[in-house]
């Protein structure tokens, strides 16, 4: 049988090939799903435009009337999308609170009211009653309800968990500067850097919302750093965007780069420590146990 011939001065057996191979890359989409705010949502917002030229050609009454009703279907659209918005950063995150505003349940109730009050114009009572619990009941069964209950918040401190919610709104905004500046720029290669830097981020966030006590060695991290990388993504989009400097983008994915080690290594420092308070905690539990039983 033929054997294949390698040293370590192959390409396929050096160390850097097996470091490739055993660690891919982290790609743009790892970890995403298909965001729901598309168009369903959307298609809300035109779903009632013909009110308006039903509107037009009645008495002013009834143009009044078809008006309202055109208002409160498109405030629901916007609810119904504000909403999914929410629930998709509830569902994207182990340890959330409930949306503050039930902006979903809000939207089926003015989708009902809108179509209740055309069928009151168009019809009569009886119809309206119809036509407002047919479109309460479809927008809800559609795009279902809020969430309504906290997650993951059994046994955490509100007032830690508070200050983490800040702390990660707070470095969410950076990076979405960070992504803004360079979709100005249209750097395809320097935006999947960002993306691979932005998951590492996000992996951060996660674990210091699991274990808020984690803030304290991770706020640096979360605000002075990104802040600084932000800071840095802006300066190299404007140099960028004027000269095609080829040594400031260099410098930028090298940072970059830094930046996604460096908080790799503070993310496995973290997680590592509450290994340790778990070994420990178990320990302490064993020892209460031992001694129960010699009782």
């Amino acid at each position: 049988m033929a054997k294949r011939y390698g040293s370590k001065y192959s390409p396929e057996t050096s160390d850097s090939a097996k470091k490739t191979s055993s660690t891919p890359a982290a790609r743009p989409f790892d970890g995403k799903k298909p965001s729901r705010v598309g168009a369903r949502s959307n298609l809300l917002f035109y779903a009632a435009l013909p009110l308006a030229w039903k509107a037009f050609d009645a008495d002013p009454i009834v143009m009044a009337q078809y008006i309202v009703a055109l208002g409160l279907l498109v405030g629901a659209a916007w609810l119904t999308r504000e909403g999914l918005r929410a629930e998709e950063a509830y569902d994207a995150r182990k340890v959330a609170r409930r949306p503050a505003i039930p902006r979903k349940i809000f939207a089926s109730v003015l989708t009902g009211l809108g179509l209740g009050l055309v069928g009151i114009v168009g019809w009569g009572p009886v119809e309206a009653v119809i036509f407002a619990v047919l479109g309460a009941g479809l927008h809800s069964f559609s795009f279902g309800i809020d969430p309504l209950k906290h997650k993951g918040m059994e046994g955490v401190d509100t007032f830690q968990q508070d200050r983490v919610a800040k702390a990660v709104t707070e470095a969410e905004r950076h990076l979405t500067s960070m992504r803004e500046a360079l979709e100005r720029i249209n750097d395809r290669e320097a935006q999947n850097r960002l993306d691979q830097f932005t998951k590492t981020a996000r992996a951060m966030f996660r674990t210091v919302e699991e274990d808020p006590r984690d803030l304290t060695a991770a706020r640096k991290y979360l605000g002075v750093y990104l802040l600084g990388a932000r800071d840095a993504t802006i300066k190299f989009a404007d140099i960028w965007a004027r000269s095609r400097n080829t040594e400031a983008r260099t410098s930028y994915l090298a940072l970059l780069h830094d930046l996604e080690s460096n908080f790799t290594a503070r993310n496995k420092a973290l997680l590592l420590d509450n290994k340790v308070d778990l070994d420990i905690e178990i320990d302490v539990l064993r020892d209460r146990l031992a001694r129960e039983g010699i009782k």
